[in-house]
């Protein structure tokens, strides 16, 4: 066969994307087709930053201009494979969008592929709801059309008339075709990275909020799914056999589990409720889409259907490729969609992911081998650590186990703990708050596998919270209410961090958080806990380094406890949340870049015994100072 040289439509999409990765792993050329310069340059960055290796050349095209490419015929005419990824893939589109958008292209893709003298084969994504349609119906009727439109939706409509046009056009005009019918394309099979949110994606996303009062569908209801790189490999191996011209493939994994069992198989992974009751998927057609949370044009999907599946695999074995294993890749994809927040994560562009410790499913955002460690403390997350993290460099935040998004309670501590060093030896451990705590613990417990520790706002070596910290089930109650903008008045005094504060407020309100962080808030208040930190932290033999706002200082009385190795820093201006307020300060501090009082004076801090503990935004609580404080 001719030296390959692959054209890539639908370049910057999902499928598209890991498309050209594949070719770039076969060692096959490719010209990435875009819309903009500025398209094919953020798929340029992507592409780099997941190793491949010979960036695509560019190639621009507007699918309403004619002709369909700008540019000399001279960068595509040794082109030996088209695929057309390209399409509207959304649910709410007009008739009119969607038919343009999936109908319109594939005709303007056809006819552009005919123009190719080198092409062996142009292989079209169709979908495995819609493929195997009849050409010879083509040019539909408005009348079919609208029927068509009205059973399905726009979008699953404008693909049933797409597979049949493309079909019919590449008959007509004498292009080698293949197709390739796939379901929910996943995340890769080693990793789970998917930035696709749609379809199957949601549902998962509802069952990690937990807001799924029942699951759709019995033990007979199928939505299959398939690993993208799995799908991409498919793709790439057709040009390259003759027998696959004309044909078309439905490319699914037959053993993805009925659709209920697989909502209950994540909830478990997920460790979060997972409802019994099922419900009919007559009745949730039926159901008004206020109840159900659902876009209408999903509702087809759910089916009893099953798919003729055996070329495809056929195809696979003559190939010698393999379907990874299906519930292991489900769980992958599950666990890349929550780290990611289903697409809402501020720090995509550092590792988040979930490691195990001691049979805790523990969230973290940075590299697992990061020496620093960072315990967040309450009522906030890792997230709102990253930026302090980024300027740190070669730092990572993990969620204690029941907060964030981290599963687990207070209990689970000790041994968490304890398998968290087995992995970072001579670890710099770093806690905020309730974090402080968890970190004199573990320095208690196995001095010799920490390096050094720095405390940030230690809880307990500050003044109490009040009796109102006490209340756990209205703490829980007020906790699970909360909104961003009051979480960042409470916590500083303004709403200015509510932004960083979101994701903070998603994890109040799933699961057992609120109350986890409830129990706590009480926890904190015990005096007998307050001074075995206290005298834990005196004798650890490594270096401490404590770390305040200016607004929020340490009790004098409780200093003098302190091992007179302890350093200590201040935050001029911050309060009991410097990482939201002053995040480049407290890095450089944590860094050891600001002068510790104790370096600059041979002695720690003295407050005046008049002197308030509680700064302005802390009493803006009415009476309860603990989630400020905390």
């Amino acid at each position: 066969m001719t030296s390959r040289h692959a054209l890539v439509f639908g370049a910057t999409g999902f499928i598209g994307r890991n498309l050209i990765l594949t070719l770039d792993q076969a060692g096959i050329r490719v010209t990435a087709a875009v819309r903009s310069r500025e398209s094919f340059a953020r798929l340029a960055a992507w592409l780099t930053d997941h190793g491949c290796r010979t960036a695509p050349a560019e190639l621009i095209v507007d699918f309403d201009a004619d002709p369909l490419a700008q540019g000399e015929d001279a960068a595509w005419t040794d082109v030996t494979e088209v695929y057309n990824c390209a399409g509207a893939y959304r649910f709410g589109m007009t008739k009119d969008q969607a038919r343009h958008g999936n109908v319109d292209s594939v005709r303007s893709v056809v006819s552009f592929a005919a123009q190719l003298p080198q092409l062996s084969r142009l292989v079209y994504v169709s979908g495995y709801r819609v493929g195997g349609q009849d050409p010879s119906t083509v040019p539909w009727s408005q009348e079919r059309v609208e029927r068509t439109h009205r059973r399905l939706g726009a979008y699953e409509a404008s693909k049933v008339e797409s597979d049949a046009v493309f079909q019919a056009v590449a008959d007509e005009l004498g292009v080698p075709w293949s197709i390739v019918n796939p379901p929910t394309v996943i995340g890769l099979s080693s990793t789970g990275e998917s930035d696709q949110q749609l379809g199957l994606a949601a549902s998962l996303k509802e069952i990690w909020q937990g807001t799924v009062a029942a699951l759709p569908g019995d033990s007979r209801t199928f939505v299959p799914v398939i690993a993208v790189d799995y799908l991409t490999r498919f793709m790439t191996l057709l040009p390259m056999d003759p027998s696959t011209a004309g044909a078309a493939y439905w490319v699914l994994d037959d053993a993805t589990p009925a659709l209920p069992t697989l909502l209950s198989q994540v909830g478990r992974h997920y460790r979060v409720p997972v409802p019994r009751t099922l419900i009919p998927v007559a009745l949730v057609q039926r159901l008004p889409q206020w109840l159900t949370k659902a876009d209408p044009e999903t509702m087809t999907f759910l089916s009893t259907d099953r798919y003729p599946t055996e070329s495809a695999h056929q195809f696979a074995r003559k190939h010698g490729l393999d379907l990874p294993d299906t519930t292991r890749t489900i769980l992958r994809w599950a666990d890349y969609l929550a780290a990611h927040r289903f697409g809402n994560a501020q720090t995509s562009s550092v590792a988040r992911a979930f490691d195990d410790h001691a049979g805790v499913r523990t969230f973290r955002i940075g590299e697992p081998d990061a020496s620093t460690v960072i315990l967040p403390g309450l009522p906030v997350n890792a997230d709102t650590w990253a930026p302090v993290a980024a300027a740190i460099g070669h730092a990572q935040i993990v969620d204690l186990p029941g907060l964030g998004m981290s599963p687990g309670g207070r209990g689970d501590w000790q041994a968490w703990l304890e398998a968290l060093l087995e992995r970072i030896p001579g670890a710099h451990l770093v806690g905020h708050s309730i974090g402080a705590a968890a970190v004199v613990e573990a320095a208690a417990a196995r001095p010799d596998k920490i390096g050094s520790i720095t405390l940030v706002a230690p809880f307990f070596l500050q003044p109490s919270a009040g009796l109102s910290a006490r209340a756990i089930p209205l703490m829980r109650w007020y906790l699970r209410r909360l909104s961003p903008n009051a979480l960042s008045d409470k916590l500083t005094g303004s709403p200015e961090y509510a932004l960083a504060l979101e994701s903070s407020v998603q994890d109040l309100r799933r699961a057992n958080v609120a109350g986890n962080i409830a129990t706590l808030f009480a926890a904190t208040t015990n005096a007998s806990w307050r001074r075995e930190l206290t005298a834990e932290l005196a004798q650890y033999p490594g270096p401490v380094h404590v770390i305040t706002g200016s607004e929020d200082p340490l009790s004098p009385t409780l200093l003098e406890s302190l091992s007179p190795r302890t350093e200590f820093s201040t935050i001029s201006g911050a309060a009991h949340h410097p990482q939201l307020t002053h995040p480049d300060e407290l890095a450089r501090a944590i860094a050891g870049m600001v002068t510790p009082w104790a370096r600059s004076t041979g002695a720690p801090p003295r407050f005046p015994k008049s002197a308030d503990p509680w700064p302005e935004s802390a009493r803006r609580f009415k009476g309860s100072r603990c989630p400020a404080r905390k």
